[in-house]
Parts: C-alpha cells; structure tokens; sequence
C-alpha cells in the first residue's frame, strides 16, 4: 500500500510561486490559464500488512500536525492498494 499527501495553499493563501508559474506560461504562449497554485506531493510506502484504517488516522495526524502547516495549506490524503 501506498499513502499519497497532496500539500497545497489555501486559495486565500498568496502563492508566489503558483503566480510565476503562471507568468512564465502565459510568455510561453499558452493561454487561458486562470490560476496556478504549487504545492507538495508525498508518496509513503506502507509495510505489508499494515491496517489501511491505522495508517490512514495516523497518516491524516501527521500531515495535519507535521507535513503540512494548517494555517496556510490545505492536504489531501489518499492510501491505494
């Protein structure tokens, strides 16, 4: 199994880099491109056996406490087989 935590800014959130993205794709050419928002992607192996419902309370602990800041991202946990 693997646990996958997509980090991104709260819509609210000024994003810096999102907005250079952006800029740089416009003088690239490619047009109609409303929005860019730049975040974190993690990927975690779980071990064999591991409790899908465990690892997802845990794993949703962590990303709320550690892997993300609260205040100014939001997360999405997602565990796959």
């Amino acid at each position: 199994m693997k646990a996958k935590i997509v980090i991104t800014p709260k819509k609210a959130v000024l994003d810096p880099q999102g907005k250079t993205v952006q800029t740089a794709l416009e003088h690239m050419g490619y047009t109609g491109v409303a929005g860019v928002h730049v975040g974190k992607y993690i990927e975690i192996d779980l071990a064999p056996g591991t409790d899908k419902a465990a690892a997802a309370t845990a794993l949703d602990e962590a990303a709320r406490k550690f892997l993300s800041n609260p205040v100014i991202e939001d997360y999405k946990l997602e565990i796959v087989d």
